[in-house]
């Protein structure tokens, strides 16, 4: 069920999250992730609180006598990042999805997904990297060697994203006003595996 991690976090793992959710018993559950993120596909019943947007004092009034407060983001990071904001404003009992949203997918657990999400994050970051890229190549072959550069620097970013688990790249497209659209709620339907 539920482990102690280091610092007092307490985390939970998928399945265990999902029988507890299944039991009807005090749980509330939120998604720090972007709106777009959300909307591709989150855990069903999750509440959306972007980390960015996140007020921990608001939050308090909004999640006061609910229970343990289950927060999953798309892989721990995010996460852990806001159950610290919500220790800071006195809320204790943050619990981390292990693995987050991608170990309850993972897991073959259900998701609700918004029929008109726009493309997830993880692909806009593909996107912009590969036409970049293709782009300063092409130059740099046709034009000026220097163009060379472009794909070097985007390459060094994609290894640090890779090994640090942060990618700026990402973090800056989900302030993109495209990736702050809130779910609607109505267009979502279950299902279960990987986000469209």
């Amino acid at each position: 069920m539920k482990t102690v991690l280091s610092q007092d976090l307490s985390s939970i793992a998928p399945r265990d999250l999902q029988r507890v959710l299944a039991g009807g018993g005090p749980a509330y559950l939120i998604d720090v992730r972007t709106p777009g993120e959300f909307a591709a596909g989150h855990v069903p019943g999750a509440r959306l609180f972007p980390l960015d947007d996140l007020n921990p004092a608001e939050f308090r009034n909004r999640a006061a006598d609910a229970g343990p407060i289950y927060v999953v983001c798309q892989s721990g990071r995010r996460a852990r990042k806001a159950i610290a904001k919500l220790r800071g404003a006195g809320v204790l009992d943050g619990v981390l999805v292990e693995g987050g949203t991608q170990a309850w997918l993972d897991a073959g657990l259900p998701v609700e997904r918004n029929r008109h999400a726009g493309l997830p994050l993880m692909r806009q970051v593909q996107i912009v990297v590969g036409c970049v890229t293709a782009i300063s190549a092409i130059l740099a072959l046709r034009v000026n060697s220097y163009f060379a550069l472009v794909p070097l620097v985007m390459g060094c970013g994609l290894l640090f994203a890779g090994l640090t688990g942060v990618c700026g790249l990402a973090l800056l497209l989900a302030k993109m006003p495209w990736n702050r659209v809130r779910n609607d709620g109505e267009a979502c339907v279950s299902g279960v595996g990987g986000a469209s």
